[in-house]
């Protein structure tokens, strides 16, 4: 069982998120006023704790939201789920669509972030609110 550690949201793409203390999740569109949300398959990034736990154990210095990630969460290894996993927190449920988002060096948490190590080429997961 996994457990929402933070709630991430940013108004531009290709920047850093900002924790927030709470998020409205929209139907089919994603969390209201965040970058990523509209009709699309990747409305949601979600990042396991544990990913970001190992980054730091490497001596990198990071808030929730450096890699552009909506949730948080602890106790769950999105990478070894199919594709089409379900989620439920309260009333959202969310399908996991894709595995993984490569980097790309424009972004701005790709020059501090993914750039200090190949480790994270792929680190987070993405979902559909259905």
């Amino acid at each position: 069982m996994g457990k929402v550690i933070a709630v991430c949201t940013s108004e531009r793409k290709g920047i850093q998120k900002t924790s927030v203390p709470e998020i409205k999740v929209i139907e089919d569109w994603g969390i209201e006023g965040d970058a990523h949300a509209g009709k699309w398959h990747r409305q949601v990034s979600l990042l396991s704790f544990d990913k970001i736990e190992d980054f730091r154990a490497r001596g990198a210095e990071v808030e929730d939201g450096a890699f552009g990630e909506n949730l948080v969460v602890q106790g769950i290894d999105f990478a070894t789920l199919p594709i089409g996993t379900k989620f439920q927190c309260n009333d959202v449920v969310l399908e996991l669509t894709q595995i993984g988002k490569e980097c790309h060096s424009g972004c701005a948490i790709f020059k501090k972030m993914c750039a200090m190590d190949n480790f994270y080429k792929k680190i987070y997961e993405i979902a559909s609110y259905i």
